[in-house]
């Protein structure tokens, strides 16, 4: 049997089922995926149908274009949305959401709602936050 070393590469664990508390689990990517802010802010915006890019853009104010297209290719390469390009020039693209996105725009929705109804109260709390003092260090220990 050989010995695995520090420059003996590691083989890939194998996740068999969804462990996002497991570090070596695929599902970590879905879940930093869909915990993007980003992604929070967007994919709401496809419940009611198609959307071209720069209508994504002005629905989500501070996302840069460079931005909005890495998250967009995100959404897409992990089937949360497809992509439409009909080929015109000027270029025209639609996205829209595939169903296991509009799934997750269910959940979303429910994040969205928690935020405005505990806005007030987060914020009062942010307010009153006092970072404990730095525990102080004794001198010739």
């Amino acid at each position: 049997m050989a010995r695995e070393t520090s420059s003996t590469p590691r083989r890939a664990q194998v996740c068999t089922r969804a462990n996002p508390w497991d570090a070596g689990c695929p599902s970590r990517q879905i879940l930093s995926l869909v915990a993007d802010k980003w992604v929070l802010l967007l994919l709401p915006l496809l419940e009611n149908g198609p959307k071209r890019n720069a209508e994504l853009a002005r629905g989500v104010s501070g996302i840069s274009q460079k931005m909005l297209t890495q998250t967009l290719r995100a959404l897409e390469e992990h089937g949360l949305i497809t992509r439409r390009d009909y080929g015109e020039v000027p270029p025209r693209v639609e996205y829209s959401l595939t169903p296991i996105g509009r799934s997750l725009t269910k959940t979303l929705d429910a994040v969205d709602e928690w935020v405005v109804s505990n806005f007030d109260r987060v914020t009062a709390a942010r307010q009153g936050y006092r970072r404990p003092p730095p525990p102080s260090r004794v001198r010739g220990a």
